[in-house]
């Protein structure tokens, strides 16, 4: 039976949202994706993009680095200590950026998740990690990419390999669910005159999920399947997936993702899993950012809008959850906090 749209309804996971405000707000550079974590010292440890103001917010596949910043507290304030991993140059699959952090503790080592390019286009966006026996590192990072596209170019993931989502399985194996397209339905869009620009959703592009799973961390990444493991394309006109965060709570698999094109997008969407496969409708797991951090209008594109949403557990459930957010005391981008009663 075919699933159809419904009307936004609120999930309790947006109802118990408080907000706090924002964080790491700087005025060299742009932030994005905070990724958050508590440390074997009791303090908060979040790892973040940032690129330099002069790169624009294109900057993200050119010229990112993900930093590394310690708090007290989630609300901070947070001193930035280290840089976790920056581009390699050469040929490394990470050469020109590392983006779009998502960090996690496995057994005894903590697993730092991210996107590489090596050209800075998103034909060479890359699923990769680094590992490391401390937060502080140093971070020993994959030779070559844990994901890699399919070469069919009329596959569904044959662009890239981008945006990781990770959880633990309670069978013990490593599940990465990562974000692709069809390269031909790119192709198509760009032939078409669309603006090459990451707001352009496109005719024929359709962002979904896809999932490979290994054992442990020293075996390899394997695609589960020849399709999407999340495809939105039938509940929406040109309903795509966008940065997914995912964790498991009182037996069942929950996931945030940011709406592209279901309701709008703008809102944030939450999903159930009894399997990690087989997910439900939606409801909203949050709606615009500018309802809980009002601000005045900055002129920017993605203005008031919440992105690449990262959850900080305590005692297995979300205690804060960490957005990306253009605007702020610089105009350019920094993350943003709210509180899960």
């Amino acid at each position: 039976m075919k699933m159809t749209q419904t009307d936004p309804i609120s999930s309790d996971f947006e109802k118990r949202l408080k907000p706090v405000g924002r964080i790491l707000e700087d005025p060299d550079y742009n932030v994005w994706g905070c990724s958050p974590i508590w440390g074997p010292d009791g303090k908060v440890h979040v790892f973040y993009s940032r690129w330099k103001n002069e790169a624009h917010h294109q900057g993200w596949i050119t010229c990112c680095e993900i930093a590394h910043a310690v708090a007290d507290t989630p609300e901070g304030p947070y001193e930035t200590v280290d840089v976790a991993v920056t581009g390699r140059g050469g040929d490394w699959w990470d050469a020109m950026t590392c983006h779009n952090p998502t960090i996690h503790k496995v057994g005894d080592k903590y697993v730092l998740f991210y996107m590489g390019t090596q050209d800075g286009t998103v034909y060479s966006k890359r699923v990769g990690m680094a590992t490391s026996d401390s937060l502080n590192g140093p971070w020993k990072r994959s030779d070559k990419p844990i994901i890699e596209p399919n070469p069919d170019p009329d596959a569904w993931n044959s662009i890239c390999t981008t945006n990781p989502a990770f959880v633990q399985h309670p069978n013990g194996e490593l599940w990465l669910y990562y974000k692709s397209w069809r390269i031909n339905d790119w192709k198509k869009d760009l032939e078409g005159g669309l603006r090459v620009a990451t707001s352009d959703v496109g005719k024929f592009t359709n962002r979904q999920y896809g999932l490979a799973v290994a054992k442990d961390l020293d075996s390899p990444f394997e695609k589960v399947g020849d399709g999407p493991i999340i495809d939105l394309s039938h509940l929406g006109e040109n309903a795509q997936s966008e940065d997914a965060y995912i964790w498991i709570e009182d037996g069942k698999f929950k996931m945030i993702m940011r709406d592209m094109g279901y309701w709008n997008h703008e809102y944030g969407l939450m999903f159930e899993s009894e399997d990690g496969l087989t997910w439900g409708m939606p409801t909203v797991a949050f709606y615009a950012g500018r309802n809980y951090l009002p601000e005045p209008p900055n002129g920017l594109e993605r203005e008031g809008r919440f992105e690449r949403t990262q959850v900080l557990m305590k005692d297995g459930k979300p205690d804060y959850v960490f957005f990306a957010m253009v605007g702020g005391k610089y105009n350019t981008s920094s993350g943003a906090v709210m509180k899960v009663d």
